[in-house]
């Protein structure tokens, strides 16, 4: 019991402390995991690090539940998780509480907005560097732009994804990776395939059970499971998942926005904007359940593929289906972020100047996003007022 509190407590103050993304947080984690607790070494954090980033989900929140799990077993993997998830979460569905209701906020929705504008753009910048290194997933990149801007459906965005790992396993070559280090796992190979099969059907049972009945929370386990299990390359790319699935048939795009912006002033997981969405549909339990039901897939895989691991990685030709997954899920950002992201948000010259400074203090000046958000507020606030 000793060792779960002390997993939380330290879970808790990174949750409280860990602002700037998934790549932030993952250094945040070294630093305390690794170099103070000295809980696991450089090359078994390396490890869990690689797994995360092969899995769909949130990379940062996956390392997390890893680390607990190495720890204290499944159970510390929900306490780590809690430790970290809790505090955003807790914001964001407070945040959606001042924000139902009243129309005095229109301004601070308005610069919300263009907060979204600028730190998109600065992620897809980012994800392009990282994943859009050879022609081949130019080309599918390019692909997904022009496919999720022309075709309106759904599931183009799965369809997408699904191509660009087809596109990727067919044009990519497969690139030698280092020695791995035989890592210690704490999960057997059954509870691994248990985990794995739970994950398989619910992604299986959830939009099945979505047409069979109006329940509304029915209706958002099958959207926030399905976003939680499709997402590569980040947390932002959550963004055009449920922006397909919820808006507007459940909050108009100026909320979801917004909510996405203040999103960005928290710390924690991105994933939590989840928690704010969950709060506009059905109060604080919707909030609470659209949380469990997006983090959900991340949980059942990271416990699932932990005993695993290294023999797939064996596999090389199993990367190039994930950098063109990767490659993909940049183009899908980039026709989110064209449209609705600035086509709602930057509606004149006033609205495009202030997302060019917005964008200037997070991509040049290496502000803090909550920095970023909170000018981008006041600004929203006086443009309200004056014009």
């Amino acid at each position: 019991m000793k060792s779960l509190i002390h997993l939380f407590l330290v879970s808790l103050k990174l949750g409280l402390t860990s602002f700037g993304g998934p790549v932030a947080h993952l250094g945040y984690f070294h630093t305390e995991y690794v170099k103070r607790l000295k809980w696991m070494s450089e090359k078994e954090y390396i490890e869990l690090v690689s797994l995360s980033q092969f899995l769909p989900g949130p990379a940062s929140s996956q390392v997390g539940i890893g680390i607990g799990v190495r720890r204290a077993g499944i159970l510390g993997g929900l306490t780590s998780f809690l430790g970290f998830t809790m505090p955003s979460v807790v914001i964001l569905i407070v945040f959606q509480s001042l924000l139902t209701g009243t129309s005095q906020l229109d301004g601070l929705i308005t610069g919300l907005k263009l907060v979204a504008v600028a730190i998109v753009l600065h992620a897809i910048i980012s994800m392009a560097k990282n994943f859009m290194t050879e022609w081949q997933t130019i080309l599918i990149a390019a692909l997904a732009v022009i496919l999720t801007l022309t075709i309106h459906t759904p599931f183009i965005q799965i369809a997408v994804i699904l191509l660009g790992a087809l596109l990727g396993f067919i044009l990519l070559n497969p690139k030698k990776e280092t020695k791995q280090t035989k890592v210690t796992h704490y999960v057997t190979k059954k509870t691994g395939i248990i985990s794995l099969t739970l994950f398989g059907a619910l992604f299986v049972l959830t939009p099945i059970l979505a047409r069979l009945s109006e329940n509304i929370y029915v209706q958002m386990m099958d959207a926030f499971y399905r976003a939680g299990s499709l997402v590569f390359g980040g947390g932002h790319v959550v963004l055009p998942l449920l922006e397909a699935e919820l808006v507007p048939t459940y909050l108009d795009e100026a909320t979801f926005l917004a909510g996405y912006g203040a999103t960005q002033a928290v710390p924690g997981p991105l994933f939590t904007f989840a928690s704010f969405i969950g709060a506009e549909i059905a109060g604080i339990p919707g909030g609470l359940f659209a949380t469990f039901a997006i983090f959900l897939p991340a949980f059942l895989l990271i416990i699932g593929m932990l005993p695993f691991w290294q023999e797939v990685m064996k596999n090389e030709k199993l990367g190039t289906a994930v950098a063109g997954i990767n490659a993909a899920v940049v183009g899908i950002l980039v026709s989110t972020w064209m449209t609705p992201i600035v086509t709602t948000s930057v509606i004149g010259w006033i609205e495009a100047g202030i997302a060019v400074v917005l964008f200037i203090m997070i991509a040049l000046l290496k502000l803090p996003p909550w920095t970023v958000v909170l000018v981008g507020a006041l600004l929203g606030i006086v443009v309200e007022a004056v014009f």
